[in-house]
């Protein structure tokens, strides 16, 4: 598919957009026709004077159907460039985390507040805690990110992890090496490892989330008995078409590298790529187009149901990472209590909340809100909840009000001092369970 040279002027809200369509497919984009080589992939001489660069998310000896490699035929290399120097961390924190002790309680957070003064995405970046070790590229880093003003004149990468940025407030325009993405409330994007990108704000400001995944990239989930189709369809994943920058004035080029920030100085865009093919590409995806699956007849059915990508470890069916969404559905369980069950999980569950209600936190829970149930702790439905849910009567019920999702995570989310004495932690989160009555009567 071609396209053409995308300005800023062209898309200032994202709208006229063209996209590749499939989650892991073989895509081809050409913002310029002939910029792609026919027949192989590093020619003698590139078309148009371009340089043929490879960029690999997975080793070269990986098995096929999990190899990511995209060829970018660009302007410059990506070697040309001087060095990086040590630039300050701001609030952005990385694994291992070790300044404060793996703590047990259940957490909760009202919405991480906006800047005051100027702040981009890179600025914005808060960590709230993560697991594993960057350097060994294992666990997550979870991350809010608050920004009102777009990255002008600056680039970003994480060579440390792919980055699932969840929107809750003001839409995103990423323009990448690959080309241009639009997200906002209800969408998701997904910039792979080491992709460069800058994040400008149609709307002036913006808030979110970012799971920063050190492990394995996101897939689809295997459907197993489900069968070939249901939760998210590859399809309605979409990439970008090709569209390069070409300016020959500074930019800073911010990589952050072993859980630090480094940056350099080019005398030209990065984002100057005129033409690609291959399968490790960022991407888009409408939360809304979720296929959800349920029960139908008794019991609410287990999280892992509404799971949208998976970042797998080497034991199966234990994931580094699970993205999870719980999006509008029907609820028709008989004599079944419908809202989430109280349980304890080995897993450990990050949640946030993009949109209205979730149905198993009366209030407290507000979109932008956030809370850590780490391993083994105890939770469920608050009393209000429970009490409602316990007398209801069992009709079809549409839940449509919200729009919630979860990073769940093999190892217990370590939580920075940032997170534990922030502002808007709230102070009294066991509150909400205060008052669960004994009915026990024997």
């Amino acid at each position: 598919m071609t396209s053409t040279e995308i300005t800023s002027t062209d898309i200032p809200d994202g709208k006229d957009l063209a996209y590749l369509s499939g989650f892991g497919n073989e895509h081809t984009s050409e913002a310029v026709p002939g910029a792609v080589p026919a027949g192989r992939n590093s020619p003698q001489r590139a078309p148009l004077g371009l340089y043929a660069e490879q960029l690999s998310g997975t080793a070269f000896t990986e098995p096929r159907h999990h190899n990511r490699r995209s060829w970018l035929y660009r302007i410059r290399p990506s070697a040309a460039h001087p060095p990086f120097r040590r630039i300050a961390n701001g609030r952005l924190r990385s694994a291992p985390f070790t300044q404060a002790e793996p703590d047990p309680n259940r957490l909760r957070w009202s919405p991480l507040p906006l800047p005051q003064e100027p702040a981009d995405f890179v600025d914005g970046l808060v960590t709230v805690g993560g697991n594993g070790d960057v350097l060994r590229r294992e666990g997550i880093g979870i991350h809010w990110y608050a920004a009102n003003r777009s990255m002008d004149e600056r680039v970003f990468s994480s060579s440390d992890g792919e980055l699932l940025i969840v929107p809750e407030r003001g839409r995103l325009l990423l323009r990448t090496e690959f080309g241009v993405l639009a997200a906002g409330p209800g969408h998701v994007a997904l910039v792979p490892r080491g992709v460069r990108f800058r994040v400008e704000l149609p709307d002036g400001e913006a808030r979110g989330y970012v799971c920063e995944n050190y492990g394995q990239p996101f897939r689809l989930p295997d459907l197993g008995p489900i069968g070939a189709n249901g939760l998210a369809n590859a399809r309605d994943f979409m990439a970008p078409v090709a569209a390069y920058e070409d300016r020959e004035e500074p930019v800073e080029v911010v990589n952050k590298f072993g859980g630090n920030l480094w940056a350099a100085e080019y005398g030209h865009s990065p984002l100057d790529v005129v033409g690609w093919h291959g399968n490790l590409v960022p991407y888009v995806y409408d939360l809304r187009r979720f296929n959800v699956l349920g029960s139908v007849s008794y019991d609410h059915p287990d999280p892992s149901i509404y799971t949208v990508l998976t970042s797998p470890s080497d034991t199966p069916g234990l994931a580094n990472a699970d993205f999870v969404v719980f999006a509008p559905r029907w609820l028709v369980g008989e004599d079944t209590f419908r809202p989430p069950y109280f349980h304890r999980n080995v897993m450990s569950e990050f949640m946030g909340l993009v949109e209205g209600a979730y149905d198993a936190k009366a209030e407290g829970f507000v979109p932008g809100g956030a809370s850590l149930h780490n391993m083994m702790s105890a939770h469920g439905p608050d009393r209000t909840t429970f009490d409602r849910a316990s007398a209801a009567e069992l009709v079809p019920q549409k839940v449509d009000d919200g729009l919630a999702f979860m990073f769940e995570t093999r190892w217990p989310v370590v939580a920075t001092p940032e997170a534990l004495g922030a502002e808007h932690l709230q102070q009294d989160y066991d509150g909400v369970w205060r008052g669960l009555e004994r009915h026990f009567r024997p």
